[in-house]
């Protein structure tokens, strides 16, 4: 058999969604996700299926990002081969055992509609392809013990210890995967790893956000006042609400319910997520209505017709009112403390006003309600005391 056919580097490369022949049985499988991969269709002489018809079966190739089209022909050949001779494929082709980063890549891509959003699945695949893939990307999936992850982990575990302890758990996830599709045998070496103790123990650092004193806050409030900028009432928006940066910045229209007076900031936006309720008090409302006349799909435009302020637009606003040392997290904590010695309200009113999960899971279960009416007068009250002008 030649090993030629209809398809060409250029079209595996550019194809559109759907099933593509390339004659003798070879087919390039393009998902709508833009994934590509070959299989083969053969009939294996003498063998019937179920309803005593020839036994027709699909094979996969692999990926056509790592198999390139002679490869996939070739192993397409070895197929038909086996095929036409009564041989099964499925229990008497050579196997090829996956690299670590072909399975890596398969596992992103399977996951990819159990990310929270797009941002969350490329950050999984981004460490891996940062630490892991540079090491052990080439490595065959069944070659990686403890020595080869400690390679990946060991230069950044006390630097980076945060990410050190994520690739961690994602090159984990890889070979647990490989383990379950029957290409690895034994126990997880990263797991290993973690129970011999072999990387040292390292204290987090606390990561405080710097906080303003709530005394301080009615001036700051007052002088937030008078200025003109977008970043100035989506700073006044974050200060009153005690909310997220990212929520009060991708804060649509839609979600405000002007007559209930409650802002519903849905689950996909939230940290926890969950959706979140904020009652709305006068002084929000009076903040956010006249900005109903920009007709906006967001309700904090940026410089972008219907895009959001971004992310450093309120911290910059700081640095140039002179206020150094205080993130905008840190009005959260302000308002909490504010909350305990001030408000003196129930512990799970001001870590609910706060969208924090409170008490253990079956506290949580059972303790549904989220308190919306005692947290509307919190934050009244809240607004009132930031608001007042006589200082």
């Amino acid at each position: 058999m030649a090993l030629s056919g209809k398809l060409t580097k250029k079209l595996v490369e550019n194809l559109g969604a759907g099933r593509h022949g390339d004659g003798n049985g070879l087919y390039l499988v393009v998902d709508p996700s833009g994934a590509r991969r070959w299989i083969v269709r053969v009939v294996v002489k003498g063998q019937k299926n179920k309803k005593g018809a020839p036994l027709r079966t699909d094979f996969g190739l692999g990926g056509a990002d790592i198999v390139p089209l002679n490869q996939a022909r070739e192993r397409a050949l070895e197929y038909r081969r086996m095929a036409k001779q009564g041989l099964n494929p499925r229990f008497n082709a050579r196997r090829e055992v996956p690299t670590f980063e072909e399975v890596a890549q398969q596992v992103h891509i399977d996951r990819m509609p159990t990310w929270k959003n797009a941002k969350h699945g490329q950050q999984w695949i981004n460490t891996l392809r940062d630490y892991a893939f540079p090491k052990i990307g080439r490595m065959p999936i069944d070659s990686i013990d403890q020595p080869e992850v400690m390679m990946c982990l060991a230069p950044i575990w006390t630097e980076k210890h945060e990410t050190a302890k994520r690739l961690a758990q994602r090159i984990k996830t890889v070979l647990d995967v490989a383990r379950s599709k029957g290409f690895r045998t034994g126990e997880n070496p990263v797991t290993a790893i973690k129970d011999a103790g072999a990387l040292p123990r390292v204290k987090a650092k606390v990561k405080h956000h710097r906080a303003m004193g709530w005394q301080d806050v009615p001036k700051f409030y007052a002088d937030l006042r008078t200025r003109k900028a977008m970043a100035a009432k989506a700073l006044m928006f974050t200060c009153l609400t005690g909310s997220r940066t990212g929520e009060v910045l991708g804060l649509r229209w839609e979600e405000i319910d002007f007559e209930t007076q409650l802002w519903t900031c849905p689950a996909d936006r939230m940290k926890t997520g969950e959706a979140h309720r904020v009652p709305l008090t006068d002084e929000m409302l009076s903040i956010i209505e006249p900005l109903k006349e920009l007709r906006s799909d967001f309700v904090f435009e940026g410089q972008k017709r219907h895009r959001p302020l971004s992310n450093m637009s309120m911290l910059m606003l700081l640095r140039r009112m002179d206020v150094e040392g205080v993130t905008v997290h840190g009005f959260r904590s302000t308002f909490r403390d504010w909350a305990s010695e001030v408000a003196n309200v129930p512990r799970e009113v001001a870590e609910k006003s706060l969208a924090h999960s409170v008490g253990s899971d079956v506290e949580r279960a059972y303790a549904r309600s989220d308190l919306l009416d005692k947290r509307r007068a919190l934050m009244r009250d809240w607004s009132q005391y930031v608001a007042n002008t006589s200082i």
